[in-house]
């Protein structure tokens, strides 16, 4: 029997083996539903937007968070880069850039309480908006339905 299809990311050695319940997350004011990939991150399209965060999976196997070191806004990146680090009880992890593009704004809240993303990984413990450069490369990433397939 196959276990739980591994990240490809730095966020790889955090998550472990054991299988958790998928919490659906709403889609954007527009409609827009929300996209996974396969480093447990959910990306939510937003006028030109994207607001990138990790998934209630990642979070769960990640442990409880205790320290999270932010890009600054106005950072240009490539799809792939090491944006965010972020630490727990369990492992030191990073978060990568799912596209090409501009951080424009990052959630300062996680700075002084990193453990916000326990509490509300796939809401308010969002990491930061990027403005891609271009959209395209959003068709590649899992839809609700494919990431549940993915983590199961």
């Amino acid at each position: 029997m196959q276990g739980p299809a591994a990240p490809s990311s730095a966020i790889r050695g955090a998550i472990s083996g054991s299988l958790n319940p998928f919490k659906p997350h709403a889609s954007s004011k527009d409609n827009t539903p929300m996209k996974y990939t396969e480093e447990h991150e959910w990306l939510l399209p937003e006028d030109d937007l994207i607001t990138v965060g990790i998934t209630v999976h990642a979070a769960e196997q990640l442990g409880e968070v205790v320290y999270i070191e932010l890009p600054e806004p106005g950072t240009e990146v490539s799809k792939d880069d090491e944006v965010v680090v972020i630490e727990s009880v369990k492992a030191a992890s990073d978060i990568l850039a799912p596209l090409d593009g501009e951080i424009v704004e990052v959630n300062e809240a996680l700075a002084d309480d990193p453990g916000k993303v326990n509490d509300d990984p796939e809401g308010a413990a969002w990491f930061f908006k990027i403005k891609p450069s271009d959209l395209s490369p959003m068709d590649d990433y899992m839809d609700e339905a494919g990431y549940k397939d993915f983590i199961s």
